[in-house]
């Protein structure tokens, strides 16, 4: 089991609003802005759900590039919800929703690309 998960990128304010927009839509917000002050390590931005931040984006480092990340929707309507979000918030399409039966005959999804590159799905395996 994975608690929480982060990587670095190229502008941290651009990422932020990026994927406050585009996860809003599966129930995830952003939860905690840290100072690099507050933690030694550069700032960071955590976004989770219920008040427990699990995927963070932060400025340290060099900006990571060809991550994937895939966020579970409760319903396909919250996928396409996604997609749009995160297009209308600079993303660029990477696979628009759909089924992809070559993962198995449920699996609907939907793949955009991140200010930095990176690869963002947001999943639902349920039937419709």
């Amino acid at each position: 089991m994975i608690d929480h998960t982060g990587f670095t990128v190229a502008d941290l304010r651009r990422s932020t609003a990026f994927y406050a927009t585009a996860l809003r839509p599966l129930g995830i917000e952003l939860l905690m802005e840290l100072t690099a002050q507050q933690t030694g390590a550069g700032a960071h931005a955590g976004f989770g759900v219920a008040g427990k931040p699990f995927f963070w984006i932060g400025d340290r480092g060099s900006p990571s590039t060809g991550i994937h990340v895939a966020f579970t929707a409760e319903n396909r309507a919250q996928v396409d919800a996604f997609h749009r979000a995160a297009l209308e918030a600079g993303g660029k399409d990477n696979g628009a929703p759909g089924i992809r039966p070559h993962y198995h005959a449920n699996y609907y999804g939907a793949f955009v690309l991140d200010p930095d590159g990176n690869n963002i799905e947001a999943v639902c395996h349920q039937p419709t």
